[in-house]
């Protein structure tokens, strides 16, 4: 079963940090380039960042660049999103998700999901 789980989400003070997961598991992510996206309540989930399958690309969302940073350990078979500087409107469910090759800011250009993990920033 071809599968993308994440982990590492919580709660956590502003100026906080936290480390996401994206682990896959049946199939091997080393050809796939990797987006996570948010979705906070009664919005559109959009791409906060993406690393291509080689690793040699990366992509932020403005609100978030200089403040998180995108990575792959192919080894392991996970790829991470450091969060670092935290802020309430950081507050959202986290999704990774794989698309062959080159990253895209399009949704229906990723082949595969995970279920999401909650992040929230409050005090």
């Amino acid at each position: 079963q071809l599968q993308l789980v994440e982990s590492g989400g919580g709660l956590v003070q502003p100026g906080g940090s936290l480390r996401l997961s994206c682990a896959a598991s049946g199939f091997t992510l080393d050809y796939y380039a990797i987006g996570w996206f948010r979705q906070a309540p009664g919005k559109e989930r959009g791409r906060v960042s993406c690393i291509s399958s080689s690793g040699g690309i990366t992509h932020y969302a403005d609100s978030v660049k200089g403040r998180f940073t995108i990575s792959r350990d192919n080894a392991k078979n996970t790829v991470y999103l450091q969060m670092n500087s935290l802020k309430p409107e950081d507050t959202a469910v986290y999704h990774c998700a794989a698309r062959p090759g080159y990253c895209s800011y399009r949704r229906d250009e990723y082949d595969y999901w995970g279920q999401g993990t909650q992040v929230t920033v409050s005090s």
